[in-house]
């Protein structure tokens, strides 16, 4: 088992990331670049750790209920055939405990990787900024260390060569509430060793994801390579005018039984990774079209601090 893993980043997915790291017994460190980014990614490690345990609470509800099986958060539980409530009190336990002493917030970059088994990259998508943060880290890094990014939708081996261990080097992708949706899409570039593979592989069944091995590179992975295209049509739906946000989210959510429409979907996954990842579109730059006005609108309401549910208000108010 790995014992030490370090994110480089505390965004809303690192967060989470980093939170199951610690919730299954890993000494768990978070780099980030300042005092202020701590101010920023406290509140977000208090907000997913209570909700995780609040999770593992209403779990105890589903025990003897036939649809239990399917709503329990799989990434908690890891077994449900046979939980009683004092298990899932136990775990509520440990839980608690792992999040208060396995958990660090560290400044130095250098002591955030020392002794680390694994580095996860979670920067946002902005190719410039990832190359920045993998020259920092070249140097830094122990022999032993295997580096992976959590990148959405960008390739490995766009970055392969600037991390100065591309063989040690590849892609490990989670859904947003990787807690309940514990999916682990690991992806390597040509250049990466088939045994840091596997050892990522293994990396994702420790934490309590479900590995799921992609053959060759593709942008997008395999979820992203179906969402991003479902929430961009709902987004040019909203940009041309054709109807509003909640009456675009009620359609899927009436017509295909889904608990959550695209908007609410792109409040979890938050407006300024939606605002990156549409940036990357060649079209963004003509004026007047629908990847520009997208970008202009998501602007807007990122200017407005309506960041998602992580700011209390997106599409929707949460507050």
């Amino acid at each position: 088992m790995s014992k030490k893993i370090t994110l480089i980043g505390g965004g809303v997915l690192g967060v989470q990331i980093g939170l199951m790291c610690a919730y299954t017994g890993h000494d768990t460190t978070f780099w980030l670049r300042s005092e202020g980014s701590i101010g920023r990614t406290q509140p977000k490690i208090d907000l997913y750790s209570e909700w995780m345990l609040s999770d593992l609470e209403a779990a105890k509800q589903l025990i003897g209920n036939p649809m239990g099986k399917f709503l329990y958060a799989k990434g908690l539980i890891k077994d449900w055939d046979g939980i009683t409530a004092e298990a899932i009190d136990d775990l509520i336990a440990a839980a608690k405990e792992n999040f208060a002493k396995l958990i660090h917030i560290e400044l130095d970059m250098a002591k955030a990787v020392e002794d680390a088994d694994f580095v996860i990259e979670a920067m946002a998508e902005d190719p410039a900024q990832k190359i920045d943060i993998y020259k920092q880290l070249k140097d830094l890094l122990p022999e032993k260390t295997i580096l992976l990014t959590n990148s959405s939708t960008l390739l490995p081996s766009m970055f392969a060569e600037y991390t100065g261990r591309p063989e040690k080097y590849c892609a490990l992708h989670f859904a947003n509430t990787i807690w309940k949706n514990n999916t682990g899409e690991v992806m390597g570039h040509p250049g990466t060793d088939p045994e840091v593979f596997k050892k990522t592989v293994e990396l994702a069944v420790e934490i309590n994801m479900i590995p799921l091995e992609l053959h060759k590179e593709q942008p997008g992975y395999i979820l992203n390579s179906m969402l991003v295209p479902f929430l961009s049509a709902a987004q040019g739906l909203w940009a041309r005018g054709v109807a509003d946000p909640a009456t675009i989210d009620l359609t899927w959510e009436l017509a295909t039984g889904a608990p959550k429409g695209p908007f609410k979907i792109l409040d979890i996954v938050g407006l300024e990774t939606a605002y990156n990842i549409n940036l990357m579109k060649p079209e963004t730059k003509v004026e007047g079209s629908d990847s520009w006005m997208i970008s202009k609108l998501l602007k807007e309401k990122i200017d407005k601090g309506e960041t998602g549910v992580n700011a209390g208000k997106g599409f929707y108010d949460y507050k």
